[in-house]
């Protein structure tokens, strides 16, 4: 039996993982954006205060952005406390390692965009949207997930499993249809621009 010493470091070391694995698909994405400037732009919004944008562009017209790794703390406290339930690590840490716009990746399964956020107005966004999606499975019965990604099928999203850690496909309303890998890091790493 582990202490509960030993639980905190084995999560804490799962948090490192996930950092760890977006550090380096990040890496990678800066490379692949060099002689494919498209992964990394994006549409300039005056109104959006992001560290994100690189240079000057006016409304609507595109914009290269880097990621800007975050400061100060970050947390899914609030969302924790309104809804009495703890948040996977892995997802938390996915969402306050950077300030970053959504990133096009392809997975074994095919495209994918993992979300980010890219202004605190967006974390607060993103908090809102998964309220709205875990009281949604509160209604319907239905085990939390924590949906991190959108995929090239209509109504289908990437999500953590909150209890388990597993990265799973589901349709929205429904039950996760399929397993796609045992945590967020490995996930990540199967990952290419």
């Amino acid at each position: 039996v582990r202490s509960r010493r030993q639980r905190q470091m084995c999560i804490r070391d799962r948090e490192n993982i996930v950092q760890q694995s977006l550090h380096k698909l990040m890496r990678d994405l800066q490379q692949a954006a060099a002689s494919h400037p498209a992964l990394m732009t994006t549409e300039f919004e005056a109104e959006l205060a992001s560290p994100c944008y690189v240079g000057n562009a006016s409304q609507g017209e595109p914009c290269t952005w880097q990621p800007v790794p975050m400061e100060g703390e970050y947390t899914f406290a609030n969302i924790e406390n309104a809804l009495h339930i703890t948040l996977n690590e892995q997802f938390c840490k996915f969402f306050t390692t950077y300030w970053s716009f959504n990133l096009p990746v392809k997975a074994e399964q095919g495209n994918c965009e993992l979300l980010q956020v890219c202004s605190e107005e967006d974390f607060e966004r993103l908090q809102q949207n998964l309220i709205g999606h875990l009281l949604m499975k509160q209604r319907l019965k239905q085990p939390p997930t924590l949906f991190f990604g959108l995929t090239d099928e209509d109504d289908f999203i990437l999500s953590v499993d909150n209890a388990s850690g597993e990265v799973v496909l589901e349709q929205v309303g429904k039950l996760p249809t399929r397993c796609l890998a045992p945590d967020l890091a490995t996930f990540i790493d199967g990952l290419t621009p």
